[in-house]
């Protein structure tokens, strides 16, 4: 099983390494990177802490974009291609395809998202002097969540097409940013059934403080690892109905 898991992986990260969107993307969250000192910001610069902030911010928003542009119409391509047959006709199930495409797609946003890491730093120490080694708990953090998203995106794809993928992508990642709002509207509505994904969002403590604990990248891990397990079990039971 897990000689298969990999082999679809690395077959979906070779190839979206290829992708033109993948550089593209990276190229524009560079020139941002290098850009932010620049902004106004009292009148003298951005503030490193306001540095670190808009750094982890363009992370996310360039990891959102990427992961979408990868998950949305991987699966619904390869059906669309009938390249899908080749892999199913082999004794692989299509849970394991399922999985074996968000594990090779998340490696992908690992990879990137490390790289904005590091070019941040070199920012840091090229304007700031500090190496700036907290955004590395942003950077954990904000990969857990494209994690999470990239599993519903996933999710989605095994039943549907791209535009509803991308549309119903944001939809989610929007609500799981707006739970309280919502509570403070709608009181007596239970809670538990509103999806959260507020366990992520560490930009406070990690560009105006001193980072988060051991305990909380723990708590972390849980929220991250019942997310991408509850919504891969639903999207290969959407696979394993859809008539290919």
């Amino acid at each position: 099983m897990m000689r298969r898991l990999s082999a679809i992986a690395g077959a979906v990260f070779l190839d979206a390494i290829k992708r033109k969107v993948v550089y593209a993307v990276g190229f524009f969250a560079v020139v941002l990177a290098f850009s932010a000192p620049s902004l106004p910001s009292y009148g003298v610069g951005v503030d490193i802490g306001v540095y670190r902030e808009v750094a982890l911010a363009l992370t996310f928003a360039a990891g959102m974009v990427l992961a979408l542009a990868l998950a949305s119409n991987r699966i619904p391509s390869e059906v669309e291609r009938r390249t899908v047959y080749n892999v199913v006709a082999k004794p692989v199930s299509r849970w394991e395809y399922v999985v074996g495409t968000w594990t090779g797609i998340t490696a992908v946003m690992g990879a990137v998202i490390a790289a904005f890491t590091v070019i941040d730093q070199l920012v840091g120490l090229v304007r700031y002097h500090d190496a700036m080694w907290q955004l590395w708990q942003g950077a954990l953090a904000i990969w857990m969540e494209i994690g999470v998203l990239t599993a519903f995106a996933v999710a989605v794809s095994a039943v549907s097409g791209a535009v509803v993928v991308a549309v119903a992508t944001l939809t989610f990642a929007f609500m799981g940013h707006s739970r309280q709002p919502f509570l403070q509207q709608v009181p007596g509505f239970p809670d538990w059934l509103y999806p959260s994904l507020d366990s992520f969002n560490v930009i406070n403590p990690v560009a105006h403080g001193g980072g988060y604990g051991a305990l909380y990248a723990l708590m972390m891990a849980g929220v991250f690892v019942g997310w991408v397990v509850a919504l891969l079990v639903l999207g290969s039971l959407g696979f394993a109905r859809r008539d290919l």
